[in-house]
């Protein structure tokens, strides 16, 4: 592993430009984040209905969320292909084919025949632009840390590493508010066709994203970096060790939303025979508080530094799992609300100082790669927790406990990579989170 120290701040940075760049790094993830994860809300609540009639209702549930996760098993290829990319001709260039990419292939999921018109041709095609989801996500996350922490001074880059990571509730929100309308206002028809406006959506959200990403700066940091011919094989030889510290410090912050919101949903209107509303609202709700703890926890990164916040919050998180899958098995509408809502906030500690633990690890040259694929190794175990859950629910007679097992292995393993991240940085004389 490289021992140099984080480059000083280049003059060519202003903060005026750094400001423009984390809120445009922010909409880009928000719109990408709604993107990705309108496909679990789809599976979670209708795609059994649509797209696996042929099977029985948990039956196909559990279809549908091993097509969501397919998504994932994309991400690495996704993640070298964008990663050499961003490494080679710059951040800004990639992060418009990733969300072109993104944008296209959602919008295309609302067009597509249900299994009652094309038949086994309906399930494949959705497997087929899954997998262009994925392979798009691959490239999205790593390219916003780096296009936001790049312009920003030494002592904010933890704080607008975690402004990125708004996205992903703010996303949640949209989706949530969305199918929250359609299901009260068109209940009858959500089955039908009902589903296919939210990712209708995506069209008119790719024209905005795209128009603020054309109107962003390539970064000062890799202007003035060194280009590295083979940045995927450069970062397996010199920082082997660093990958594994950022998939296992990624595996909380990822697995946790699909857990506690794509699994939980499924859990929460079959098992405990919830409305759909109380799901959405309970999702809608989680992440209306996250706009507010995402920024805290990322000032508090830019204080203590980033890994020592993402050890605290997995840590929190392993504690707390056992107890609030209990309280969920028991749940009433409010309590089920009120459950999702605190139980997220341990986790939104690890997934708010994620950017800044995984930017700190590597190397300018290679840093797009080394974020991406990392973050993309994680992402496949991630997306695969719920259709898991699931199946250890099944192995157990959905015991009460089954899902709070997953939740704190994830916990665990997060706690044991942000731990081992602060030792593990990049330069010895930059505090994790301060770089």
């Amino acid at each position: 592993m490289s021992t140099s120290t984080a480059p000083s701040t280049p003059p060519a940075v202003r903060p005026g430009m750094a400001r423009r760049t984390a809120a445009a790094s922010f909409v880009g993830t928000a719109l990408e984040s709604y993107d990705f994860y309108v496909f679990g809300t789809a599976a979670a609540l209708v795609f059994n209905e649509v797209f696996f009639t042929d099977q029985n209702p948990l039956a196909g549930t559990l279809s549908a969320f091993l097509v969501f996760a397919m998504g994932f098993v994309a991400r690495p290829l996704g993640a070298i292909l964008f990663g050499h990319l961003g490494d080679r001709i710059g951040r800004k260039q990639t992060l418009i084919w990733t969300i072109l990419l993104m944008g296209l292939a959602t919008g295309a999921v609302g067009l597509l025949p249900d299994y009652s018109v094309i038949g086994i041709w309906a399930p494949i095609l959705l497997t087929v632009l899954r997998l262009l989801q994925g392979l798009s996500l691959g490239g999205e996350w790593g390219g916003s840390i780096l296009i936001a922490t790049e312009h920003a001074s030494g002592r904010r880059r933890a704080l607008y590493a975690a402004i990125p990571q708004l996205g992903s509730p703010v996303g949640t929100m949209l989706i949530s508010l969305i199918f929250l309308i359609l299901s009260v206002a068109m209940p009858d028809v959500m089955a039908t066709w009902g589903w296919r406006i939210p990712f209708l959506l995506a069209f008119p959200f790719l024209a905005v994203a795209l128009y603020l990403r054309l109107a962003i700066d390539e970064t000062p940091v890799f202007q003035s970096s060194d280009k590295v011919r083979l940045p995927l094989v450069t970062v397996l030889r010199t920082q082997p060790a660093a990958v594994v510290v950022a998939v296992a410090s990624a595996l909380l912050g990822i697995g946790s939303y699909f857990l506690m919101v794509s699994y939980t949903q499924a859990y929460g209107t079959e098992r405990l025979g919830l409305s759909e509303e109380t799901v959405l609202n309970a999702a809608l709700v989680g992440s209306l508080l996250q706009l507010a703890t995402i920024p805290a926890f990322g000032w508090l990164a830019s204080r203590i530094g980033s890994a020592r916040v993402v050890a605290i919050g997995a840590l929190g998180t392993a504690l707390i799992a056992f107890p609030l899958y209990w309280v969920i098995s028991i749940a009433d509408a409010p309590l089920y609300v009120t459950a999702i809502l605190l139980g997220g906030i341990l986790p939104t500690a690890a997934w708010a100082a994620l950017g800044g633990l995984m930017a700190d690890l590597f190397e300018p040259s290679t840093s797009f790669t080394a974020l991406s694929f990392s973050y993309s190794l994680a992402a496949i175990v991630a997306g695969f927790a719920p259709s898991l859950t699931q199946v250890f629910g099944e192995a157990t007679d959905g015991a009460w406990w089954h899902p709070g097992v997953v939740l704190a292995v994830m916990s665990l393993v997060t706690f044991a990579g942000a731990t081992a991240a602060t030792r593990l940085r990049r330069g010895e004389t930059v505090p994790v989170g301060h770089s």
